[in-house]
């Protein structure tokens, strides 16, 4: 598909054990439905054709030339469709018998890959019938001359011909449990998508254990995971199979069939994302001498039609998971700071306090810090520095809390001094340009700093990681603190905590927070208008902050280009901006964002909370004077 987005599915098919004409049968129709929906991958169980619970029957002559019969008919209908497709069958070779998984493609079997691993414990007993995978790469004869002949290895990596960086891995049931899986091997041999035919019987407790194994293999190994389980076809004379199929990307699960559903599972795994964290992990090796590689044409230029684009990827979507989220978010700040203030024996912690969100996340953290520290929220020194832009509202929000939340509260409005400021500089007042601007922010600054000195405080930054990403702050004014809590924070999520919060205190501080909520983002820095309302919406300056969030998520942690940016960003604000509204701030923000390294590169110590980070000691090396030429040309010419 386009953008490295591969369409994959993992299908359970009705099937009749022992009856390999009526299984490929069943397969053959899912194929033909897949194909129409634009699945390039498609993964079917275990010994599908066969069935997995045939006992004894395995060792019969005429199951197993009867599977290959079978395999013949299914390798022939996929000629014509854009698609790998991978079935499970029994396969005799070299005297011995191995469980397979037959790799296909354009009307041709592109190669068998054994299991490795058999079980021969309780239900399972494979090593009766079947021999571990041999090392090494052959060649073996299905029968019916060239055509009929195959790649026989457990090593077999399945690569589009024309997209080699999307390679497919094949591993069969209990392979994935075993200490030293195949998929493994396979990954660090280029493979970005695992397969893994499975018959793995329904008990209690095994979907939960499924998920922690496919979650963990494919976190480490940095791949997609397709599994693919045995449904309830199969024989329950002592077992029952569930068709319990799963996707994993890098951890996540995109897609699952329930037990006992009989539902396809698919999904759209980005390979590119992939690819992306390969290259950034230093701990993941390649090993280019490993596994045998075959080529095939399954990738499409299909558009995305199931992968959901998260407009708010910073945001957790469960509101359960966003309440445990938004506490871990805090604690992590709240005790950062704390270390801090204990390292340096600070007496008082100093902040400006504006009636805005930042400054609000801000203050809470630091009575939470306070609160672990067993010190008196008295010293904690809250500060409003009401200037030009400051409106009665967010002045007012600013008293009310702090009052409500019982910290020091003081009051230094700052216009005058700033006037005669602008007296020395030869400053026209009148002029609202970045002078008149940037001179109320450095005063405040001052004024904080100043009062750390007196007090033997710690001035707390306020700044969000979205403010840090577009330089939206005024240098060695907001730029600067003595430790930053929301430093790695961004917009989108921090009114997530003020809300998680204002939930867990209630009362009258969840009533003053509210009226922060709904407060617009602005910096107050220009004068109110005539009606006394804030004047300077930050958002029409700088672009939506969820539209800067979405940019800089797939900027910095997918390693998305502009193109592939653009593309996912008209799927997750379909209806609320356009194309050229979102190619706007796409090219505003890699603009800003190249330019406003400067800043980045010199800001004080902050905690990290969540996988993205611009702090120059830990995530972001990058250097002040890099061009953007390169994405805002690619951006422009969208």
């Amino acid at each position: 598909m386009k953008y490295q987005f591969l369409k994959v599915a993992a299908a359970s098919p009705a099937l009749r054990v022992a009856d390999p004409a009526y299984n490929a049968k069943e397969i053959i129709g899912i194929i033909e439905a897949q194909a129409k929906k634009g699945t390039e991958l498609l993964v079917f169980p275990e010994l599908c054709l066969s069935g997995y619970t045939c006992g004894d029957l395995f060792l019969q002559e005429t199951l197993l030339t009867g599977c290959l019969t079978a395999l013949k008919e299914v390798v022939a209908r996929t000629k014509g469709h854009t698609m790998l497709v991978f079935v499970g069958l029994p396969v005799s070779c070299h005297g011995k018998l191995y469980n397979c998984a037959a790799g296909i493609s354009g009307g041709k079997i592109l190669g068998l890959v054994p299991k490795s691993y058999l079980p021969n414990y309780n239900e399972f007993y494979e090593a009766r019938y079947f021999s571990p995978a041999p090392e090494g790469v052959s060649r073996i004869s299905l029968g019916g001359g060239e055509e009929g002949d195959a790649v026989f290895s457990a090593e077999l990596v399945f690569r589009d011909e024309d997209h080699p960086e999307i390679a497919v891995g094949c591993e069969i049931c209990e392979d994935l449990w075993a200490p030293e899986s195949p998929s493994v091997k396979l990954a660090k041999s280029g493979a970005a998508v695992i397969v893994n035919l499975s018959a793995s019987n329904e008990t209690v407790g095994k979907r939960e254990y499924r998920h922690k194994l496919l979650a963990a293999q494919s976190g480490k190994n940095l791949c997609a995971y397709v599994y693919a389980d045995a449904g309830t076809g199969e024989s329950t004379s002592d077992m029952v199979f569930a068709g319990n199929n799963m996707i994993y990307e890098n951890g996540t699960c995109l897609a699952e069939s329930l037990p006992f559903s009989g539902e396809i599972c698919e999904a759209e795994v980005d390979v590119g994302f992939l690819a992306s964290e390969r290259r950034k992990l230093t701990t993941f090796r390649t090993d280019p001498e490993h596994g045998d590689r075959l080529d095939a044409s399954f990738v499409t230029e299909g558009d995305l039609t199931l992968r959901k684009v998260d407009p708010l990827p910073f945001v957790p979507h469960d509101r359960s998971i966003l309440s445990e989220r938004a506490a871990l978010i805090l604690d992590l700040q709240a005790h950062a700071l704390a270390r801090r203030i204990s390292q340096i024996q600070a007496k008082t912690a100093v902040i400006g306090v504006s009636g805005g969100l930042d400054s609000t996340l801000a203050l809470l953290v630091a009575c939470r810090a306070f609160d672990l520290l067993k010190k008196d929220r008295r010293s904690i020194l809250a500060y409003t520095m009401p200037g030009f832009g400051t409106s009665k509202k967010t002045k007012r929000s600013a008293d009310d809390l702090m009052e409500v939340l019982g910290v020091s509260a003081s009051a230094v409005p700052i216009s005058e001094t700033v006037l005669s400021h602008f007296g020395d500089i030869g400053h026209d007042p009148a002029v609202h340009d970045a002078t008149y601007e940037n001179a109320q922010a450095r005063y405040r600054t001052m004024i904080l700093m100043d009062v750390a000195n007196k007090t033997g405080g710690l001035v707390i930054g306020t700044g969000d990681l979205s403010e840090l990403a577009l330089g939206w702050c005024t240098y060695n004014g907001d730029h600067m603190s003595m430790y930053a809590v929301n430093s790695s924070v961004p917009k989108t999520l921090v009114k997530y905590l003020v809300r998680a919060e204002a939930n867990r205190l209630g009362g009258r501080v969840r009533a003053v927070l509210e009226e922060v909520l709904g407060t617009e983002i602005s910096p107050e820095l220009l004068p109110p208008d005539e009606r006394g309302n804030i004047s300077q919406k930050t958002e029409d300056l700088i672009g939506p902050y969820e539209l800067t969030d979405f940019y800089l998520w797939h900027f910095l942690r997918r390693g998305d280009g502009p193109a592939k940016t653009l593309y996912l960003a008209e799927r997750a604000f379909a209806g609320r901006y356009d194309r050229a509204t979102l190619k706007k701030w796409l090219v505003s923000f890699y603009r800003r964002f190249f330019s406003q390294q400067f800043k980045r590169n010199c800001v004080p110590d902050g905690v990290k909370v969540g996988s993205v980070s611009l702090s120059p000691r830990a995530d972001l090396r990058m250097p002040s004077d890099a061009s953007a030429a390169l994405w805002l040309e690619e951006a422009k010419n969208l």
